[in-house]
């Protein structure tokens, strides 16, 4: 059983924060192994390398766990855990557009910051 959302995730959250744990990233990649190669949600996700990129390519990836999940029966042993990591990637996926507002509220507070500095010091040009 794997937790490809989760892994390719931490993965593109690393190049979007410029995290460089080597250590982290081995274990990642080598739990995600062939899943990395090829056009597939998992492996742009874990390439992505801004916000923007992470949300588009983490809901691609929720939308092909929620057509797993849909596709097993409730008495497959696979079951339990697919739902569960459908569970945790909804929340990772809130997480992570937290973490959107979060920047943008940042930017809009530099933003005022910069204009309330030329209202008090005026420039002259």
């Amino acid at each position: 059983m794997s937790c490809d959302e989760i892994e390719a995730l931490r993965l593109g959250l690393m190049n979007c924060l410029g995290t460089t744990d080597d250590a982290v990233r081995r274990h990642a990649e080598g739990e995600l192994g062939d899943a990395l190669e090829g056009d597939t949600p998992i492996a742009a996700l874990a390439a992505a390398d801004s916000l923007a990129e992470l949300r588009r390519h983490l809901d691609a990836a929720l939308v092909d766990l929620e057509e797993e999940v849909a596709a097993l029966d409730a008495d497959d042993p696979e079951y339990g855990y697919a739902r569960g990591r459908l569970v945790a990637v909804r929340d990772a996926e809130r997480s992570v557009a937290r973490l959107a507002d979060a920047g943008g509220s940042l930017l809009d507070d530099l933003g005022d910051s910069h204009h309330t500095l030329h209202e008090v010091f005026p420039v002259e040009e």
